[in-house]
């Protein structure tokens, strides 16, 4: 079984106009790098190669422009765009084909954790559950 990543880089933004206006949440720069970076280095982190990147139709072009086939990370990315908003679960939908029988990991594009996912993607792998939910608590 292989664990593949799906990472959710859709939605419109609307906190963060007029900066979202013109292009995607997920590309702007935290630090020195696209916030979308932070979520792939997660997944590369915990031996993840296969990547479905799910993204709306607004910036659809910017985000497969940047990323790219996924050589230049290490990684093959696949892309889904969601037609309209409808939350995670909608999104999430989007993935079936992609991850078939294999389990996965979801992420948001805009998490930026430090934490290593290995761990718990390696217990979660080996293991017979179906799912599990990591949660990060602010201190």
């Amino acid at each position: 079984m292989v664990l593949k990543g799906v990472i959710l880089a859709g939605g419109t933004g609307s906190r963060l106009k007029p900066l979202t206006s013109v292009t995607n949440k997920h590309l702007l720069p935290i630090y020195n790098k696209p916030m979308i970076y932070y979520p792939i280095e997660m997944l590369k982190s915990a031996g993840v190669k296969d990547i479905l990147v799910i993204t709306g139709t607004h910036h659809a072009g910017a985000i497969f422009q940047l990323l790219g086939s996924g050589k230049d990370f290490g990684v093959k990315f696949t892309y889904r765009v969601l037609d309209e908003a409808g939350g995670i679960p909608s999104a999430i939908s989007l993935a079936e084909d992609f991850v078939g029988k294999d389990k996965f990991i979801s992420i948001n594009g805009d998490n930026i954790v430090f934490e290593t996912l290995k761990p718990f993607a390696e217990e979660f792998e080996k293991n017979r559950e179906e799912m599990r939910i990591l949660l990060c608590r602010r201190n």
